[in-house]
């Protein structure tokens, strides 16, 4: 099977568990606990918005990654690189949203930073993949 083949395929399907997610623990926490905190709020916010538009970001980077011409070990490690990062980057702002503290650095917060540097190493190589093929 293909990188971009099944990746995409993951994607989307993550996609389906974001939307799900987002609502069931959204309903969750407001029955269990009442109102959330504007701070939790925010990061509950932002690590359900952030998974979603990078997984569709990802979709857009799955149809582009045949063109670049990559070999097959290629595609798989930017691709797993891409939704690592997605992964990586959305799940700091829940990471954040559990062990953080306003104004203050966590884990959550250095993770949600590696996610973009994952992403944006996986870009880059599309990127130049692309170019070179031109």
């Amino acid at each position: 099977m293909q990188a971009s083949t099944l990746l995409p395929t993951i994607a989307v399907f993550s996609l389906v568990t974001v939307e799900f997610g987002g609502h069931a623990l959204l309903r969750l926490i407001a029955v269990q606990h009442g109102t959330l905190t504007a701070l939790r709020e925010r990061f509950f916010r932002a690590g359900h918005a952030h998974a979603g538009v990078l997984l569709v970001l990802s979709l857009a980077y799955f149809l582009y990654l045949p063109r670049a011409e990559f070999s097959s070990g290629a595609e798989w490690l930017f691709g797993i690189l891409l939704l690592a990062g997605v992964l990586a980057q959305s799940g700091g702002f829940f990471l954040h949203l559990a062990l953080g503290a306003e104004g203050r650095s966590s884990p959550g917060t250095h993770l949600t930073r590696a996610g973009a540097v994952l992403i944006a190493a996986a870009l880059i190589a599309l990127g130049v993949g692309l170019a070179q093929h031109l």
